[in-house]
């Protein structure tokens, strides 16, 4: 039986990761866990690990007997004290690959705070262990350094975001957990209140409305670092309770925001990642995007950009384009230099990616030799062939993929292949980071399974001014202040410019049918502060652990988040979601029926 020791008086004098050759000949006092033990004859070698890093330390018979004895029982993760001296090591025993690893601890007292069984994966970032593992023993593969470090970074991260906002004249607010249903989006998490039998809260999906309240109250500068909560269908960058970085201003415009937005990013990146970013970042209209990119999210770090060809084709004898064409539809390509070496085996690879988003097919030309290789070439006439070498710079060695559709086909299909051919092609520069900003969205889109028609972003957002008068009539043709900011195609946040009037709101409202009792049953509270003079104002939220993931170089949001949730938002951890007793149901006013 392992005698178990309290720490008693002793103090941690340095962290495991902190020590170098500057603290030779200091006593020192550390704690942490043994990461390993090496036993060399009469001298045995622990690797100590906090959460700074690992240093050696020894324990040699002739310094301290004691703890040479006790040593001897040492295992995998148990819980140390140790107090001895820094010596430099012997000349090549150096490990230059750890910070810590020119110097070593000889120590003089051990004390053995705690015991460990054997864990289920190594505490190592070199071992390849399963998802479900690592969420069931969070707490162990928190211990791992690579995850460790991810923590870290979200801590400094969260300190620069409120140092920026606290230095730019930003009041941070907390806004309540508990708050009113207001289904538009995803599905709410309900909360019963005990208090009120037959009522609920709904766990905010966003602060959306308290944050325009302050405008309202005159608050004209608010942020925030906030928990939400959507009860949806989970990927890899979404989870069931997320944080945003949340913010608000009156008397402004969308540039002020913007630019608020750029500045943060650009310290937030400098100062916690060391990443350089110039700002301003590019900025294209949402109609812009769709065109070059295929995408309102496009990722920038590489060229590929959209061309359209539906002029050159309009009348074709090759009746696949001629025919998209007098149907309204589009005729688009890429050019992708260097493409020509794709073997017929990866563009039929490329041909069945495309075709899982709406393609019927993908035609293709090689240009080789000054010729055009394809089975689409003897349908093209040389006229044909000559607009497009002019309109593509055609060269040899290029390889050109056609999409002929409707125009969301189209863009859908290249807007996805560009990105596919990048990675097969190594043409991501995996340490650019490039920003973003897509803007004026459309305001509404149709829903054709519900027969209405419904807000891109939401039904808060404010109308381009020129384009109010077509709201009654012409819904359609409405673009909104709204602008989505992105990171090497990955959608990292979105705002707006919101309604201040009590008329418009009123108007958007009708257009997604949202009649004058419903409104006022779920919006009555903001309908009613848009009249007491509510001043212009808008704002944006980041998400934060999306950001995150990104900066990290991560996969996955799980890996900067210290307890997600599973793809069936599940905690693994706690076994959560979990059933609860009868009695917590009755006092909730609550009967189960789970057939």
């Amino acid at each position: 039986m392992v005698k178990l020791d309290i720490i008693g008086d002793w103090q941690r004098t340095h962290y495991c990761g902190e020590l170098t050759q500057s603290h030779t000949g200091q006593e020192v006092t550390l704690m942490g866990w043994v990461q390993r033990r090496r036993d060399h004859g009469g001298v045995i070698f622990v690797d100590l690990r906090d959460r700074t890093g690992i240093v050696q330390i020894v324990f040699n018979p002739e310094i301290s007997v004691d703890a040479h004895k006790k040593a001897h029982a040492l295992r995998s993760e148990w819980v140390l004290a140790v107090k001895g001296k820094v010596y430099r090591r012997p000349e090549g025993m150096e490990n230059p690959k750890i910070s810590t690893g020119y110097i070593e601890v000889m120590v003089s007292e051990l004390k053995i705070l705690n015991t460990s069984i054997q864990p289920p994966f190594l505490i190592e970032d070199s071992i390849d262990v399963g998802e479900p593992i690592r969420l069931s023993y969070r707490y162990l593969d928190l211990r791992r350094p690579r995850l460790l470090k991810n923590i870290i970074k979200r801590h400094l991260a969260t300190q620069a975001v409120r140092q920026y906002f606290s230095s730019h004249g930003f009041i941070e607010v907390e806004t309540p957990f508990l708050a009113k249903s207001t289904p538009e989006g995803a599905r709410d998490f309900l909360v019963p209140s005990r208090l009120n039998p037959g009522k609920f809260y709904a766990l905010p999906q966003s602060p959306q409305l308290f944050k325009q309240l302050l405008m309202v109250a005159g608050i004209d500068r608010y942020f925030q670092i906030v928990r939400c909560f959507r009860d949806e269908d989970l990927r890899a960058d979404r989870q069931p309770e997320f944080t945003q970085i949340d913010l608000e201003m009156s008397f402004v415009t969308e540039e002020d925001i913007i630019a608020v937005s750029e500045g943060l990013m650009k310290e937030l990146c400098k100062e916690v990642f060391d990443i350089e970013v110039s700002i301003p970042f590019p900025s294209f209209s949402y109609e812009e995007a769709m065109a070059l990119y295929g995408s309102d999210r496009p990722d920038i770090r590489f060229d590929l950009k959209l061309k359209d060809l539906t002029e050159i084709f309009s009348d074709s004898n090759f009746k696949v384009f001629s025919e998209t064409v007098k149907e309204g539809g589009l005729i688009k390509a890429i050019n992708v230099k260097g493409g020509a070496s794709l073997s017929r085996k990866e563009i039929d690879e490329l041909t069945r990616f495309v075709m899982q988003f709406g393609a019927k097919g993908l035609a293709w030309i090689k240009v080789k030799g000054g010729n055009f290789h394809s089975p689409i070439s003897k349908f093209l006439s040389l006229g044909e062939k000559e607009a497009l070498r002019k309109a593509l710079n055609l060269e040899d060695g290029d390889l050109v993929f056609f999409s002929a559709d409707t125009p969301e086909v189209v863009h859908n299909c290249l807007g996805n292949l560009r990105v596919e051919i990048a990675k097969r092609m190594r043409l991501i520069h995996e340490d650019r980071f490039c920003f973003c900003w897509i803007r004026h969205f459309p305001m509404f889109e149709y829903d054709s399974a519900e027969g209405r028609w419904t807000t891109v972003h939401h039904p808060f957002t404010m109308p381009i001014e020129e384009e109010i008068s077509y709201l009654p009539d012409e819904p359609e043709r409405v673009h909104s202040h709204s602008y989505d900011i992105v990171l090497n195609g990955v959608e990292i946040g979105g705002g707006s410019i919101r309604i201040h009037r009590r008329d418009i709101q009123e108007m958007v409202f009708d257009i997604i049918q949202i009649g004058k009792e419903e409104a006022q049953e779920k919006f009555g509270f903001l309908l009613e502060a848009l009249d007491y003079g509510a001043p212009p104002h808008g704002g944006i939220a980041f998400g934060f652990d999306r950001l995150l993931m990104l900066l990290c170089g991560c996969g996955s949001i799980r890996d900067v988040i210290a307890f997600p949730k599973t793809q069936k938002a599940t905690c693994l951890t706690m076994d959560a979601p979990s059933k609860v007793e009868a009695q917590q149901l009755k006092e909730l006013s609550i009967k189960l029926d789970l057939k």
